[in-house]
């Protein structure tokens, strides 16, 4: 049996985010996303950057996407002065 088809940019928003919530952790590029989902290049695009932009999702500095409740920041690097009693 063939799954049904979303029939609207709506339900595939709804689908994308429940994939996110289901799988805490997930982290895709876009290129990933494109092959999980079976979607065109600029469709995906389009909704990852709408989920971006809503705050649903955040960008990686390797241009991965995850979702923002698994955000973590990045730790300073520590200076060599602080490592030393002067």
């Amino acid at each position: 049996m063939i799954p049904a088809q979303p029939s609207t940019i709506e339900d595939v928003f709804r689908r994308v985010q429940g994939e996110f919530l289901e799988m805490p952790g997930l982290r895709l590029t876009e290129a990933q996303a494109r092959r999980l989902w079976g979607m065109e290049t600029e469709l995906c695009a389009a909704l990852l950057g709408a989920l971006v932009d809503e705050k649903f999702l955040f960008r990686t500095r390797d241009g991965a996407f995850m979702h923002v409740e698994h955000a973590r920041p990045v730790k300073g690097t520590a200076r060599m002065g602080s490592w030393f009693a002067v």
